[in-house]
């Protein structure tokens, strides 16, 4: 080896009579986590009328039963119409439920299929891990929440009183599933635990948080125990940016979304840092 390609090697730079070689761009530090986030979002953009469309269809349905049956017969807040109630807590479920779905679904099946090893083996950290599988559920559950409230409005107007809060609590509310979902994902290594997870923990959550109803129409017991469930103040606060009437004060709400989505969001990372369930 000649001298002057030893002293290039050894400086990084063109010694003296020889061309310059190519100059490489420097790799963006969020190029692995723009990757990920644009793999999930094609992931269900691809398939969009069973990701985006049929949960639509779903909640239509909920309200048109629902609404039809009981809309002359219950009368929310002293002057809401039973309609008009239902369609936040609708979308919010719509919303809350898809983002679980997102992440979840696709962290079970790259496990399955062992296409895992394609999202771990590039260095990716476990921040990047976590803000990209959050950041597609997010914008999914937010997809499906616009196509389920544009679908009422053939059939009641709905008032926003309050857009900021609606923004708010919908984006904390699927930043919440969206992790959530990650964990799920991470521990269920095949889908029958996963759908276990969504019917018995998520499904039942999203029910009881007063999608349906408004908790002052339950027994003083009953509303005690709605108070213990985080999904209900996802719910009455996303209500509130509507109507400006809730169950509760919605700072308390927003208080109590914030710190569920730091402690979910905290034990989420930790997963991801360990390797649990993926690496091992």
């Amino acid at each position: 080896m000649s001298g002057a390609v030893r002293e290039e090697l050894a400086s990084g730079r063109p010694a003296d009579g020889l061309p310059a070689g190519p100059v490489l761009p420097e790799p963006s530090p969020l190029a692995g986590f723009t990757t990920l986030l644009y793999k999930e979002l094609l992931r269900f953009y691809k398939i969009a009328f069973q990701t985006i469309a049929a949960p639509v269809l779903t909640a239509l349905l909920y309200l048109l039963v629902f609404g039809h049956v009981l809309e002359h017969d219950v009368q929310v807040y002293g002057r809401l119409s039973y309609t008009a109630f239902l369609v936040p807590g609708l979308v919010m479920m719509s919303m809350l439920q898809n983002a679980f779905a997102n992440s979840s679904s696709s962290l079970i099946q790259s496990k399955v299929t062992g296409n895992i090893v394609f999202v771990l083996l590039p260095p990716l950290s476990h921040v990047e891990l976590f803000g990209a599988y959050v950041a597609a559920a997010v914008v999914r559950g937010l997809a499906v929440g616009a196509g389920v409230l544009a679908a009422t409005l053939p059939f009641v107007t709905v008032p926003i009183a309050h857009p900021l809060w609606v923004i708010v609590f919908a984006l904390a509310g699927c930043a919440v599933l969206g992790a959530m979902g990650v964990v799920a994902g991470i521990w269920a290594e095949k889908f029958d635990q996963l759908a276990a997870f969504q019917n018995f923990v998520i499904v039942p959550l999203t029910f009881l948080a007063g999608v349906f109803y408004s908790i002052h129409s339950l027994p003083e017991f009953w509303q005690h125990v709605s108070h213990l469930n985080p999904f209900f103040y996802m719910i009455d606060g996303f209500r509130y940016g509507f109507f400006g009437l809730s169950d509760i004060d919605p700072r308390l709400s927003l208080g109590v979304v914030a710190l569920f989505l730091a402690g979910i969001s905290a034990g989420t990372l930790a997963l991801l840092r360990t390797g649990y369930r993926l690496r091992y």
